[in-house]
């Protein structure tokens, strides 16, 4: 079987696994949020800043944040480590990076976004690897939630090492938060970079070194 058709059929499998298990999806997540109490929160929003929900641009705005919301957040319950189930072997122990991921966040202390990209790096153990898809699907998993940037950063680098069980993994994230950017401080541009290393990455200052030269390329 070429790996073409093992992905195919891996898939298949992952998907039948799915719904005899009860893993929950980002769209299924979509469904349980409860819409109905976030369009009344955001009009309550609304006339206590004192602005009137039934004028013309924004008599629709509660249900809009609403399905906004379901969105943004639908990775909240959802499992980011079942992209990683399907796995292939390739004679390949060498690193493998996926860098300039773009996601958006979140900020779970002030409920706006933060915005940047992700460099995401693994070594295989035994030729095991993934598609590369599928590291920027974790990413953006992770991300579709109220998050903090260094959690996320952490959560990513620790499910690629609970599932692939690589030699190693590295993960930088960069992002702009807009609570910096549009409140307190007031600092538009200014970027937070976060890293996390597991395994030979955190051993091996050469590899370290490796990593950040090719996500600076």
């Amino acid at each position: 079987m070429n790996n073409d058709a093992f992905v195919e059929k891996c898939y298949s499998e992952l998907e039948d696994r799915r719904t005899h298990s009860g893993m929950t999806t980002g769209f299924e997540v979509m469904q349980l949020i409860e819409q109905a109490k976030i369009r009344e929160a955001v009009l309550m929003i609304l006339e206590a800043i004192g602005e009137d929900p039934e004028r013309e641009g924004l008599k629709d705005t509660p249900d809009r944040v609403a399905r906004m919301y379901a969105e943004i957040f639908s990775g909240l319950a959802e499992d980011a480590g079942v992209y990683l189930e399907c796995v292939f072997t390739e004679e390949h122990e060498e690193m493998i990076v996926v860098k300039d991921i773009p996601f958006y966040s979140t900020c779970e202390h002030h409920l706006v976004p933060f915005i940047g990209k992700a460099h995401v790096a693994y070594i295989p153990a035994g030729g095991k690897v993934t598609g590369l898809s599928k590291l920027a699907r974790v990413v953006e998993s992770i991300a579709r939630r109220p998050q903090l940037q260094e959690r996320l950063t952490r959560e990513i680098a620790d499910v690629i090492m609970k599932k692939l069980n690589p030699q190693g993994v590295a993960v930088v994230v960069e992002a702009e938060h807009l609570c910096m950017s549009m409140r307190g401080i007031k600092k538009p541009g200014s970027k937070t970079v976060t890293s996390a290393v597991r395994g030979l990455f955190r051993k091996s200052a050469k590899t370290r070194a490796e990593f950040l030269s090719l996500i600076k390329t």
